[in-house]
């Protein structure tokens, strides 16, 4: 018996380890879909099939018979030799049987040193033909895009022994063939398409299906539709707002099926996008010095590029570009960005962006932005943002924010913030200096009028003092350094008085239970007259008792300096908020008086 049970699994062994075009089968089956039949075929091999969904009449009726034939036999049977097949891992690769390049026609020699090729571009596996491909010659930098029939004409110089002619299709392989020179052809170029999308059929992984009308077991089965995403998932330089109004048609579509070609040239000189000495190809051509009269449209910069008015470029910029009004570059930039409007770079920045009025950055930035407006960091930043309006960073950054109005920092930061209106940082470690300042966590502090820190200090105040006998203020910040936002009242018909202060306070853990907290206030005081402006100015110095998490009492010693404008007491109102026995005396010329007092009351949250 253990002899036999090791015959078996070394048979089994044997089995899974041969190919799977060899395996041995038994498939017998009438007029039943040619999917439904894949998945018998699959189900008896134990593998699956992947192929385009475009290349097979899923739902056509097929008869086929065959016992203990390899696979590779009854595919043959079953698709008459128009197909071929591949294995990968598990999988079947099914493809059509690929056209071959075809010469149609060679014609006359070419007259003088100019020879042209001419032609289709047709689909491997259709035939159909194939429109807005481009088709290119890479030494000489010359380029035709076929047309909505597929026909294409390049007119070549015949200075080299040969020519290597490349076709390229979004979504389709690259093909190159080499031809002689001096010869005008007419030809028929095949190109295979990607194995995207894929139509799978996967024996062992199946959801039920709704439906009752298939036979037997496939009742069962329910192929998948897998789709593979393209490799690079970035916006391209031509799909931005730029891009897409100066750059024409045929010119997005060849950047779409060149993204994987690029040539180095040590210079090129452009009017526009359109008329260059680099011709059609200038998308594709990586320059040590370009020149753009009004604009230009390359491929990159190795050294430096001058713009009238704008620079477009599809891939990096090294050392220095220039342009009056705006550079775009659709990878990294290491170097220096100067421009009158703005810049833009859709992968990352290592040096200087400067403009007039915007700079973007997609990726990581380690440098400098300054601009006149507003600068933006998709990614994280090392460095310094310095705009007259506002400066954005989406994530980490290290460095300083400077800006006219306000700065965003939607992650972390580690340095500075400082605006005369508003900061924000999720984390802030460092120091905020604005008149709002708010951030979610901070290891810092935050200088400005008000200061909120999402998780800090934060406290409702009912307390009573000397001077009026109802108040309530909102402290918020940190523990550190909050703020103070007051108002208060003195309830009594006879002698009213108003106040509106503004504060900071910092807090001071002495035990477990018991805080110190010395505050400074300054206020406003309403006496019945808005005519006159009486201030009152309160240091505090208060001992705060924990009750419970969300309660504490407090209750301290102040002083306080009051000066009273008003010349007169108004009916109902008080005139001298200072209690009897207090000190008169002058500041310059303001006469000021100046008492101890104190504050009792209870601290919510």
């Amino acid at each position: 018996m253990f002899v036999l049970l090791f015959l078996c699994s070394a048979h089994k062994v044997a089995a899974q380890g041969q190919s799977i075009l060899e395996r041995r089968i038994s498939v017998d089956v009438t007029r039943q879909r040619l999917d439904d039949v894949l998945s018998i075929i699959g189900n008896k091999g134990g593998f699956s099939f992947s192929y385009n969904s475009n290349i097979l009449k899923r739902d056509s009726l097929v008869t086929i018979s065959a016992a203990n034939k390899p696979v590779r036999v009854v595919l043959n049977q079953l698709f008459a030799g128009n197909y071929e097949y591949k294995e990968s891992g598990n999988y079947i690769i099914l493809r059509r049987v690929s056209l071959q390049l075809t010469t149609v026609t060679k014609v006359k020699p070419a007259e003088e040193r100019m020879y042209t090729i001419s032609g289709y571009v047709v689909n491997s596996e259709t035939g159909d033909k194939v429109p807005y491909a481009s088709i290119y010659e890479r030494k000489q930098l010359v380029s035709a895009l076929s047309d909505a029939d597929g026909h294409f004409s390049l007119r070549l110089r015949s200075k080299q022994a040969k020519a290597a002619i490349s076709v390229s299709k979004y979504s389709f392989e690259d093909t190159t063939l080499m031809i002689e020179p001096s010869f005008d052809m007419k030809l028929e170029i095949a190109i295979v398409p990607q194995l995207q999308p894929v139509y799978t059929s996967v024996p062992n992984l199946y959801e039920r299906a709704d439906t009752a009308n298939r036979i037997g077991a496939l009742d069962s089965i329910k192929p998948l539709l897998v789709t593979h995403p393209p490799a690079d998932k970035r916006t391209s330089i031509e799909k931005t707002s730029f891009g897409n109004l100066l750059l024409s048609p045929k010119q997005k579509v060849s950047s779409l099926n060149l993204r994987n070609f690029f040539a180095t040239r040590p210079f090129q000189l452009s009017l526009v996008p359109l008329l260059s000495t680099q011709g059609k190809m200038s998308g594709q051509v990586v320059n040590n010095f370009s020149f753009n009269v009004l604009g230009g449209y390359t491929g990159g910069v190795n050294g430096v590029e001058f713009g009238g008015l704008f620079n477009i470029n599809r891939r990096n910029v090294r050392f220095l570009q220039i342009a009056g009004l705006f550079n775009m570059t659709g990878g990294s930039v290491d170097g220096v960005q100067f421009s009158g409007l703005s810049n833009t770079v859709l992968d990352s920045l290592n040096g200087v962006q400067i403009s007039g009025v915007t700079n973007f950055t997609r990726g990581k930035l380690n440098g400098v932005q300054t601009a006149g407006f507003y600068n933006h960091v998709n990614d994280t930043m090392r460095g310094l943002q310095v705009s007259g309006f506002a400066n954005y960073t989406r994530k980490k950054m290290s460095g300083t924010q400077i800006a006219g109005l306000a700065n965003f920092a939607n992650r972390s930061i580690e340095g500075v913030q400082i605006a005369p209106v508003f900061n924000y940082a999720k984390r802030m470690k460092g120091v905020q200096l604005g008149l709002i300042n708010i951030a979610d966590t901070i290891d810092g502090i935050g200088l400005g009028l008000i200061n909120i820190v999402v998780k800090g200090y934060h406290k409702l105040s009912v307390y009573s003092n000397e001077v009026v006998n109802l108040n309530m203020a909102f402290k918020t910040g940190q523990h550190k350094f909050y703020n103070i936002i007051a108002a208060g009242m003195h309830v009594d018909s006879l002698n009213q008085a108003t106040i509106f202060g503004y504060g900071i306070g910092s807090e001071f853990k002495l035990t477990k239970w018991l805080w110190l907290n010395p505050e400074l206030t300054t206020n406003i005081v309403y006496l019945g007259t808005w005519d006159y402006f009486n201030s009152l100015e309160r240091i505090n110095l208060n001992l705060n008792f924990r009750i419970t998490r969300w309660l504490t009492v407090f209750g301290g010693a102040s002083y306080s300096l009051f000066h009273r404008a008003q010349p007169e007491q108004m009916a109902g109102y008080k005139f001298d908020l200072a209690p009897e026995g207090h000190q008169a005396f002058t500041i310059g010329r303001t006469a000021y008086t100046g008492w101890g007092g104190w504050n009792v009351g209870v601290n919510f949250f």
